[in-house]
């Protein structure tokens, strides 16, 4: 797929997901380029909504300048506006709705706006369905300090771990990129790498998978998720 024609996908599959937005409630977002064509197109709609709690430092930038107001999670949820809906993009994401995320490195804010939201949204262009999670590396957030231990964990489980060049993530955390851990039960290994010592979250969302589901491709389809096994 060439770059226009997955751009136009992602913009698709926006713009139908901005029909699913309550006027009265506060949104919630998360990251990357599909969350920032969402965030373009609720710029019209700012005089209508309360605003919006973002999941990333990338989005509340996008946020302001599209003229949405950004509240903070704390006071989204003690307000009477929460937010119900949250939007997001994934890096893959198989057919039971379970998904990585995290080539951002937003995956802990986006983890916890998603858990505080009643239904989780899921954007995504049609190269981003696989049949099993596993073909891209699973983020996993680290604290500095336990780099070299939470590593010996991860490839005690069978993975290879790779520290990320990047700058920290918004937490202040390292990002480790991990290969090899699939096949796997998602719901399983999501709750294996989070017990590690020194790991804050990673980037398989299973136990808080995706309630819907947009896919764009040559045309707009709109899902529900499937009754979970996990």
């Amino acid at each position: 797929m060439d770059i226009d024609a997955k751009t136009a996908q992602k913009q698709a599959a926006a713009e139908f997901a901005v029909g699913l937005v309550e006027f009265d409630r506060i949104v919630g977002i998360g990251s990357g380029s599909t969350v920032a064509e969402f965030i373009k197109r609720l710029a019209p709609l700012a005089a209508n909504i309360p605003g919006v709690v973002v999941a990333s430092s990338a989005s509340e930038r996008i946020a302001l300048e599209a003229g949405l107001r950004v509240w903070s999670l704390n006071d989204a949820l003690a307000s009477n506006v929460a937010p119900k809906f949250y939007f997001d993009g994934a890096d893959e994401i198989e057919p039971g709705f379970a998904m990585i995320k995290g080539g951002g490195a937003a995956l802990t804010r986006e983890k916890i706006v998603a858990s505080a939201c009643e239904t989780f949204v899921c954007l995504v262009d049609e190269s981003k369905l696989v049949s099993a999670l596993g073909k891209f590396a699973l983020p996993v957030e680290v604290v500095p300090m336990a780099e070299a231990f939470v590593m010996r964990k991860l490839q005690r489980l069978g993975g290879s771990p790779k520290k990320r060049e990047a700058p920290l993530t918004d937490n202040g955390n390292i990002i480790i990129d991990v290969s090899g851990l699939f096949p796997i039960n998602p719901g399983a290994l999501e709750g294996e790498v989070n017990q590690i010592p020194g790991v804050l979250s990673n980037g398989i969302f299973a136990r808080r998978r995706a309630d819907q589901l947009i896919i764009a491709g040559a045309n707009v389809r709109h899902e529900h998720a499937p009754v979970s096994t996990w």
